[in-house]
């Protein structure tokens, strides 16, 4: 109960209007008819040129980086940048299985969260041996995921050819927005005895060697054959592409060449009914052993079904 009772001074229904500022003021930078002044949009355009190069120069850095931190991977001069959202090539090659990148490259994670980074692979190939193999898996990877490829020299190269310096295809106007793909892949012409790779410039030793550097790249596109005979004879006829039929005598190669034209009349591919890496491998090793010419009937056949699939045919413009 209140102590006393005081009559209201004013009507109990009466509306104050609040302001919603402290006090208003016209705006200054439009025209009478509500258009904004020319000046203001010549500002605009300016500021937005100016973040689109500081994207463009974050790439940058952020690919340099992930390079140098590998010792056996510093760099002199960036020489292209290009990326791959949809497939170069007329013809499309079909996998089957599918692959998981967290699963074969590990999770790229920041800060703890999830951001959808995509993952780096870093190669360094000596240019007076080109890695043909790797340049047609890169043709096949993009037609599976959303490629940012970049290309660099390394001061120990004292000369690389113009088409190895073009060899993954042009700068892609989005390149600086590296969130958009799903992998970076690297290529590094550098004086080496043996082909590098590395994923994870910090955590691994570089894998060596263009045959398992190829069986790794096509473990991305599709699982092995769960079968192990026919795992054990795509591994078998890699072998065989890089030891006798690239770097084996002249009677090796013709040794090579008949067993490969014995198993194609066997069967459409050498694993079998499907293609597969070893098709890949002994495709590249056969044109850099200039042993295409010479090959029998069923050898010439297969040579022009893979190029008929559209990722060898370009294989040919960096050979010397």
């Amino acid at each position: 109960m209140p102590m006393y009772q005081v009559k209201p001074v004013s009507g109990s229904h009466v509306k104050t209007d609040l302001p919603t500022c402290m006090y208003a003021v016209p705006n200054v930078h439009a025209l009478q008819n509500g258009e904004v002044e020319p000046a203001v949009k010549a500002l605009e355009a300016r500021q937005d040129e100016i973040m689109r190069k500081l994207y463009e120069l974050k790439a940058a850095v952020e690919g340099l980086a992930k390079t140098v931190t590998t010792p056996d991977a510093d760099l002199d001069l960036t020489v292209s940048s290009s990326s791959s959202l949809s497939s170069q090539s007329p013809t499309s090659t079909t996998f089957r299985g599918t692959t998981d990148l967290d699963a074969l490259l590990g999770k790229v994670t920041i800060l703890k969260l999830d951001l959808g980074a995509l993952r780096d692979i870093v190669i360094n190939a000596n240019p007076a041996q080109p890695p043909l193999t790797l340049l047609v898996l890169h043709s096949v990877l993009c037609q599976r995921y959303r490629v940012l490829s970049t290309v660099h020299v390394h001061s120990s190269a004292s000369s690389v050819p113009p088409q190895l310096l073009s060899c993954l295809g042009p700068r892609h106007p989005d390149s600086y927005a590296r969130q958009m793909f799903q992998l970076g892949f690297t290529l590094i012409w550098k004086d080496v005895p043996k082909l590098q790779m590395k994923f994870s410039v910090q955590n691994m030793c570089p894998v060596e060697g263009e045959a398992n550097v190829a069986r790794f790249l096509f473990k991305l596109l599709s699982p092995y054959p769960s079968d192990p005979a026919v795992a054990t004879l795509v591994d078998s006829w890699v072998d065989t592409a890089f030891f006798q039929l690239a770097e084996g005598s002249s009677k090796e190669r013709a040794t090579v060449l008949r067993a490969l034209n014995a198993a194609l009349g066997r069967n459409p591919w050498l694993a079998g009914p499907e293609f597969s890496l070893a098709d890949i491998a002994c495709y590249c090793c056969v044109l850099q052993s200039a042993s295409a010419s010479s090959a029998p009937t069923n050898v010439q056949r297969w040579i022009k079904a893979c190029e008929n699939l559209g990722h060898f045919g370009p294989a040919k413009l960096y050979l010397k």
